[in-house]
């Protein structure tokens, strides 16, 4: 099998590759804004497809979906293309399917609020720790009298009778507070002002509707219109997770493969990260470690790379390193923080370097044909 080409070198022409087999091993891709993170996104996305590998990954704003669409040659592309040493360079459209959580720029993306879970539904509301033991004591109640819990008005009708039958549910199962009870419904109505109700209901998603391949052998590409869905950080990352976690829960292990079964890209990573409890960080950290042997790769995208918390970068086999400004103090810490993570090469002055990259160049620890890392050009 073709591995999956990412650039070619800046010196020479040895080409800079992905192995399909190593697909599942996650990545991470980070640069400062404008130096072409996107790019190598869509490359990656491209690539996979190529080799019959389906992909999922968020259009947050708006310039993945030509992906759909066969590009133009121009001149200074032509051009840019015999550099590299790219041959018989032809566009060509990749099969896509749009998704969107508000039904409007894609096909409908639902679930339902049981399947979504007390957790990651807390996090959406933006409950503190005592709302959010209130709200596992709903669901444990929904649980125990076979009560669903579809849609929001399903979960507001539960919170109802909770507020009735406060006094025996906090002799069962735990103290319930009129307040709390309050806090939750308010929550679920600015998250109903927010286009939440398009979410919740059936039918849900099915997987096997994101991991599709055409009818010619190639990988079909997700695309989640994310150019709104991003305003609303919270639900934005927490639906990704909740995706990526019923990934985890339903497919079965297969260890290692020759080629991944989905790819699941993340762009603006630290949006997951920002405020997360150290319960849900901990799930995050377990799902990218084990759902690697279920055949599933997840490459996150984010400026920095500390962006991504210690454990779970440590979990990642692949890396792109865009350009990084050294503009202000954070910005030079991440620079020297992002050079501490290659490998120690005493020739190569990399802090140095991350800062003088032009845009479409990077580095990257992993390199098929020599040693590590190595500067090359986006194709």
């Amino acid at each position: 099998m073709d591995p999956i080409l990412l650039g070619k070198g800046v010196t020479d022409d040895i080409a800079v590759t992905l192995l399909p087999r190593f697909g599942n091993r996650h990545g991470l891709v980070a640069g400062a804004t404008g130096t072409g993170k996107t790019v190598t996104l869509m490359t990656l996305a491209e690539g996979f497809s190529r080799i019959g590998v389906p992909v999922f990954l968020a259009d947050v704003k708006g310039d993945v979906a030509g992906l759909a669409v066969a590009g133009e040659i121009s001149d200074k592309l032509a051009q840019r293309a015999a550099d590299i040493g790219v041959e018989d360079y032809a566009p060509a459209a990749s099969p896509t399917v749009f998704w969107d959580l508000y039904g409007r720029l894609g096909h409908p993306v639902r679930t339902t609020v049981s399947e979504m879970g007390p957790t990651l539904l807390a996090r959406i509301l933006e409950l503190n720790d005592t709302q959010a033991g209130v709200l596992d004591i709903v669901f444990k109640l929904a649980d125990d009298r076979g009560l669903l819990l579809l849609d929001l008005d399903d979960l507001r009708a539960l919170l109802n009778l909770v507020a009735e039958e406060r006094k025996d549910i906090s002799t069962g199962y735990g103290l319930v507070s009129a307040q709390s009870v309050a806090a939750i419904q308010r929550a679920l109505l600015r998250l109903s002002q927010d286009g939440g109700e398009a979410f919740f209901g059936e039918p849900a998603l099915e997987l096997a509707e994101i991991m599709r391949v055409n009818h010619d052998g190639r990988g079909v590409i997700g695309i989640l219109a994310a150019a709104q869905l991003i305003l609303k950080p919270r639900l934005y990352s927490t639906f990704l997770l909740w995706l990526l976690s019923e990934l985890f829960e339903t497919l079965p292990e297969v260890g290692d493969l020759e080629k991944p079964k989905l790819v699941f890209i993340f762009d603006e990573a630290h949006l997951l990260f920002d405020d997360a409890p150290p319960a849900l960080v901990q799930r995050i950290e377990q799902v990218v470690r084990l759902i690697r042997s279920k055949g599933v790769g997840v490459y996150f995208c984010s400026q920095f790379p500390d962006d991504v918390p210690a454990n779970i970068l440590g979990q990642l086999g692949n890396r792109v390193q865009h350009a990084l400004r050294a503009f202000t103090p954070r910005d030079q810490k991440a620079v020297r923080t992002a050079a501490e993570t290659f490998v120690p090469n005493p020739k190569l002055d990399v802090t140095a370097t991350l800062s003088q990259l032009g845009t479409g160049e990077a580095w990257s620890p992993r390199c098929r044909t020599r040693a590590f890392p190595r500067r090359y050009r986006k194709p």
